[in-house]
């Protein structure tokens, strides 16, 4: 049995190829996928930048679907890619996340969800809300990652977010899901820095925040910034964190662009600067998410663009260039 799916296959090289079925194990399902979405993690690895991603590879890991095999047999999921290994005291306090033995789909040992279909443990799979679109679904992965981050930023600030000036750099899916997030979560005064212009224009038509091009533009004064959300993970982003950031002030790290400095690690010393990864979100994140995303918290979701799974190589270089507005691009296999 095969099905289609599209193959990193080596750096700026996607294939559209048949690829073997994939064979649920213990515990798994099969899902069959009607949208997953592009994130800044698959074009890293579609570059050659990280390391663990090799070639041949799906990618792809905000998938959506239905389910195929099972009791579970035509639900409407979305998939949390996370599979961590439940037994750990990571795992059993609500940390899955943070799992010594995490994997990923789209990391070896597991395929991702460019694809027809994918394997993924049954308790991997939300319900998708009645009346929400599997397109919109595939948003709560990335979502998700910024209401963590945003949550994670709530609790080691001094202030409640309601009395806080942020920061979030990046205007893509997750950036701009931390703009909404803090909206979402009572913060009233949110800036955010993104150097693509058409992706500017889509992030002000969610009217959550001000934003503006940090190479041209110095609209955050130094030491003004009581959180700031780092959705980029770059040098640039670093120094401007660094820089930004008030004394007894946050900085929450998302991004991970590269791993070189950036960080002032002598005035977070000297002005008591908490500085926090944060990676993915919990379990509780993804359902809460989902949640909000479907009561309308989180506004109109309507900042996405859909393309045929088929295509998705001439969408990676659209958005390696560049051209595409759209805060997340979603590949629809069944089209």
């Amino acid at each position: 049995m095969h099905m289609k799916a599209l193959v990193y296959t080596g750096p700026q090289q996607m294939t559209y190829r048949d690829e073997p079925m994939p064979t649920p194990k213990q515990g798994e399902v099969l899902v069959e996928i009607s949208a997953v979405g592009i994130c800044g993690s698959d074009l890293h690895a579609y570059l050659g930048h990280d390391e663990r991603r090799p070639a041949p590879l799906i990618l792809g890991h905000e998938g959506a679907g239905i389910v195929r095999s099972g009791e579970m047999e035509g639900q409407a999921v979305v998939i949390n890619p996370l599979v961590s290994c439940g037994e750990c005291d990571h795992c059993l306090t609500g940390y899955a996340n943070q799992c010594g033995k995490r994997e990923i789909i789209s990391m070896p040992p597991r395929e991702g969800a460019f694809a027809e279909f994918v394997a993924i443990p049954k308790r991997n799979l939300v319900p998708v809300p009645d009346g929400m679109s599997l397109s919109t679904a595939s948003l709560a992965e990335p979502i998700a990652t910024g209401w963590h981050a945003v949550t994670k930023g709530a609790q080691l600030s001094k202030r409640p977010l309601v009395e806080c000036k942020t920061l979030v750099y990046g205007g893509g899916a997750v950036g701009l899901a931390a703009a909404l997030s803090l909206h979402a979560q009572g913060c009233k005064q949110i800036y955010l820095a993104e150097t693509n212009a058409l992706r500017r224009e889509t992030v002000e038509a969610a009217n959550v925040c001000s934003v503006f091009d940090p190479t041209s533009d110095d609209v955050v004064a130094a030491n003004s910034i009581d959180l700031v959300v780092d959705c980029v993970g770059n040098k640039h982003t670093r120094i401007g964190s660094s820089s930004a950031v008030k004394p007894g002030g946050v900085i929450i790290h998302v991004g991970l662009q590269d791993s070189v400095e950036g960080l002032d690690v002598r005035k977070f010393t000297l002005q008591e600067v908490t500085f926090a990864g944060s990676y993915t979100y919990t379990m509780q994140d993804f359902k809460a998410t989902l949640e909000a995303m479907h009561n309308g918290a989180l506004g109109a979701l309507d900042w996405i663009q859909e393309r045929p799974l088929n295509e998705g190589s001439d969408a990676f270089e659209d958005l390696l260039n560049g051209r595409i507005a759209a805060a997340k691009v979603v590949l629809r296999p069944d089209e």
